[in-house]
């Protein structure tokens, strides 16, 4: 049975989440932005958008642009509360999310769509049910991949809803420009244009992979796959809503290597402290990513072990973050989060090659030997060393 994967991108959501809060707001030019003098647009409404304003503006261009532009203070625990009532709502409809970012998942929806006469019933009671309940708006994407579902969710904005199907890869896909492509930088695209590759379907010709390769780098490869409309269909979940978090933000924008690993060594010592404390253990390591830009990302791995371990905690969490950190852009706010858990109490769990060994060969006869009223199980070490120690004697 061929997956399929749902991409839930809520739209403008910051400056939607304002509106929410305020409809005097609404309809008219909005910007939501940090409020230092190097402030820049975070996200801004589609009002302000038709002006051509857009994220990452300064505001002082933003203004000059728009001279009545309302400004609005980022609030993140307004988003986040937001964003977890978003969260909840997809997974009264599905189990199997994976959250990319505080206002977009991937839902795999193979086994519920199938109760749908007319599969894109669903994806309509989705958004409608979202806009109705909770107030915000989306667009969905949906498709066999992770790759393709995000594509089709960025082709209708906002209150879309597109099917992108590997065979319309190349009617559908490959004449878009190469920025609009997931996973290309804003400093990717200008080179990989110098070197004529000026589409996706530029990227996914096989005479331009030598070239593609050289300018992407170690993820040069899945990027060309990517255009040709390839990708996992496997999402990283988990069904547990419990989990625990650290994160920090930090009181300046940071882009050193060394010093983002000492943070997340910090969060992973603290959060391993915390699991420890609660006598529990995960599965799922997820860390977030909110850029100067205030743009966010979260990724997830789901281990085939628990863990409260700091050392594998950290592990994985450079692990995820060298994996899909945007370079050389300076970072505001690192967080960690440990998922699945379970109660150490109440639980079996085969030990794992990446735990330290807590249990020693002692501890083992010590527990076996409770059941008698005298220790019967000795180690055979201590049998040869007692009839050595009788022969000389003798």
């Amino acid at each position: 049975m061929a997956r399929v994967l749902f991409h839930i991108d809520l739209n403008a959501f910051y400056a939607n989440a304002e509106i929410l809060r305020n409809s005097a707001y609404e309809g008219v030019p909005l910007v939501v932005s940090g409020l230092s003098r190097r402030g820049v647009v975070c996200t801004a409404s589609y009002s302000a958008r038709e002006l051509g304003i857009h994220s990452a503006m300064p505001i002082q261009q933003a203004l000059q642009i728009c001279p009545h532009l309302i400004v609005v203070p980022v609030d993140f625990d307004w988003y986040e509360t937001l964003s977890q009532r978003f969260f909840d709502f997809i997974r009264d409809f599905s189990p199997y999310v994976e959250p990319v970012s505080i206002d977009e998942c991937f839902v795999d929806v193979t086994r519920i769509i199938q109760n749908y006469k007319r599969p894109l019933d669903l994806a309509w009671q989705i958004q409608q049910g979202l806009k109705d309940k909770i107030g915000l708006s989306c667009s969905i994407g949906v498709a066999p991949n992770r790759f393709l579902a995000k594509m089709a969710s960025d082709m209708r904005k906002p209150m879309g809803i597109t099917v992108l199907r590997k065979h319309e890869v190349a009617k559908k896909l490959w004449p878009l420009p190469i920025e609009s492509m997931w996973g290309i930088g804003k400093k990717t695209a200008p080179i990989l244009r110098q070197n004529g590759i000026e589409t996706i379907g530029d990227l996914a010709d096989v005479n331009n992979e030598a070239a593609a390769l050289r300018i992407l780098g170690k993820n040069g490869y899945h990027r060309i796959e990517n255009a040709r409309g390839n990708d996992s269909n496997k999402l990283c979940f988990t069904t547990s809503v419990q989990s625990l978090s650290q994160s920090t933000t930090m009181n300046r924008d940071v882009e050193d290597y060394d010093e983002i690993k000492n943070v997340f060594r910090k969060l992973a010592h603290d959060l391993s402290l915390r699991a420890l404390e609660e006598k529990v253990q995960g599965k799922t390591i997820s860390i977030s990513i909110r850029y100067a830009d205030f743009s966010t990302i979260v990724r997830s791995y789901t281990m085939d072990h628990t863990t409260a371990d700091m050392n594998t905690l950290l592990e994985y969490a450079l692990y995820l973050f060298d994996k899909n950190h945007i370079n050389n852009q300076p970072i505001r706010h690192l967080g960690i989060s440990l998922g699945s858990l379970i109660d150490q109490n109440h639980s079996i769990e085969q030990i794992s090659i990446f735990e330290p060994a807590i249990i020693t060969h002692e501890d083992i006869l010590n527990e076996l030997n409770k059941n008698f009223d005298s220790p019967l199980l000795v180690y055979a070490s201590d049998l040869l060393d007692k009839k050595q120690s009788s022969k000389n004697i003798k």
